[in-house]
């Protein structure tokens, strides 16, 4: 009963070992990328959706500033009116007597209007240089959208490198798994040990190999998750720059951090811009209360004659200075310019709120760096301690002074402490682009 058992068992850890080294036999076929962090922000910059909308954005704000630039150009109109005239009745002794004198059937009216204006109490220059706000708006959100981009970019590559560490822990604990099943089995060929543990030690090689093919295949996923993010082919298998990891990260005094963040942050300056912006809207809204001064001229040709009604052309032309005075906006713009000096208060109470928030930030973006670089020392030194249990380990179960169980903790504990190490080693590296960020540096 128990031969029957084993074979069985065996046999579906044969079948699932074949899957296993079937899908790294694939993984291994499979067009691989080599991908470094500027090349990740470079292509994930141009290939974003978000961003393009806030080029498109841009580009509307930038054609409206040359819109508002147009409004100092001269009005030109040209006009032309033809038709029928109608038979004019003339009463010669108050609604008596109606006479219908000859005149022309058709009237003709050429004329050409033109007007400069000069003064307009700051509304056109107010109007441009909103529409130049505007625009710096835009980039500027465009700019805050763009650190949102390569932070959410570098988190899904950082999952890549944890990816590939534990496929190579993984794999090399398999190599090392094999082996010690060699082991195993001529010890039990000796009669040195029952057959449980050579059982055990299959099936634990089998748990390793399907976690492997897991790895493998979480790989491919975020390869295509940020290959569509990078318009590359998504079938394509990014391998990411290890050496990030071990780049050393140096860290700056914590008041440096917070007056970059102050002066360099995209959402700060965006605030900064829009306080500038409703300030500019007081001052066009203040416009309305004074006058309107422009330049006309104007040139008329027609006929007939409208005061003798004669066939005959008549050309008169004019020049003259135009100045105009709203009363009514004494009394219609109080409430409008009240209402943007608190829009004003409005966007300097946001401003205040960013600086806060901008503190609390860099402050725990700091503190979480400085926190993992503390993790990523204390795991080496815990690496090293695993190594050496496993090694003890090892060497006593051959000895036959340990059991296996004591041997596959060992190597358990040996495995998650390396994971936890990758682990460790890509928060340090994204904690510290976290940090670039709240700075604006990014």
């Amino acid at each position: 009963m128990c031969l029957k058992m084993y074979k069985k068992t065996l046999t579906v850890i044969l079948f699932l070992a074949s899957l296993s080294i079937g899908s790294t036999r694939a993984a291994e076929h499979a067009d691989t990328l080599f991908l470094p962090v500027e090349r990740l922000f470079e292509r994930g910059v141009k290939y974003n959706l978000q961003l393009q909308a806030d080029a498109l954005e841009t580009a509307m704000a930038h054609e409206r500033t040359k819109t508002a630039r147009t409004s100092r150009l001269p009005d030109l109109q040209i006009g032309l009116r033809g038709g029928y005239v109608g038979q004019p009745v003339v009463f010669q002794h108050g609604l008596s007597d109606p006479t219908h004198p000859e005149t022309p059937d058709w009237s003709q009216n050429y004329a050409i209007d033109f007007t400069q204006p000069l003064y307009e109490g700051g509304r056109i220059r107010y109007s441009i240089r909103q529409a130049d706000m505007e625009k710096q708006v835009a980039e500027l959100q465009q700019l805050s959208d763009e650190a949102e981009v390569k932070l959410s970019l570098l988190n899904q590559y950082m999952n890549l490198f944890s990816l590939f560490k534990q496929h190579e822990v993984l794999s090399r604990n398999i190599e090392e798994s094999e082996i010690r099943l060699h082991d195993i089995r001529r010890m039990k060929k000796e009669g040195l040990i029952t057959n449980n543990d050579v059982l055990r030690s299959e099936m634990q090689l089998t748990n390793d190999r399907l976690s492997l093919q897991e790895t493998e295949n979480s790989i491919a996923l975020v390869s295509q998750q940020l290959n569509i993010l990078l318009g590359q082919d998504e079938t394509l298998l990014l391998k990411p720059d290890t050496t990030l990891l071990y780049r050393s990260v140096a860290l700056s005094d914590y008041d440096e951090y917070i007056e970059q963040a102050y002066t360099n942050d995209p959402a700060m300056k965006l605030l900064k811009k829009q306080t500038e912006l409703a300030e500019n809207g007081v001052r066009l809204n203040k416009a309305a209360y004074l006058p309107v001064v422009s330049l006309y001229a104007s040139n008329t040709l027609a006929r007939p004659l409208s005061r003798t009604m004669a066939d005959m052309y008549n050309n008169t032309w004019n020049v003259g200075l135009s100045v105009s005075y709203p009363l009514s906006s004494l009394f219609k713009e109080n409430h409008r310019i009240k209402e943007s000096k608190l829009q004003v208060s409005l966007r300097k109470n946001e401003e205040s709120q960013k600086q806060q928030n901008i503190r609390i930030e860099v402050r725990t973006a700091y503190l979480r760096h400085k926190e993992a670089l503390l993790q990523v020392e204390a795991l080496k030194l815990s690496v090293r301690q695993a190594e050496e249990n496993y090694r003890i380990m090892q060497n006593r179960y051959m000895n036959q002074l340990a059991i296996l169980t004591d041997l596959l903790d060992a190597n358990s504990v040996r495995l998650n402490v390396e994971l936890q190490l990758t682990t460790a080693r890509t928060r340090v590296i994204y904690t510290y682009y976290q940090l670039l960020k709240a700075c604006g540096r990014i």
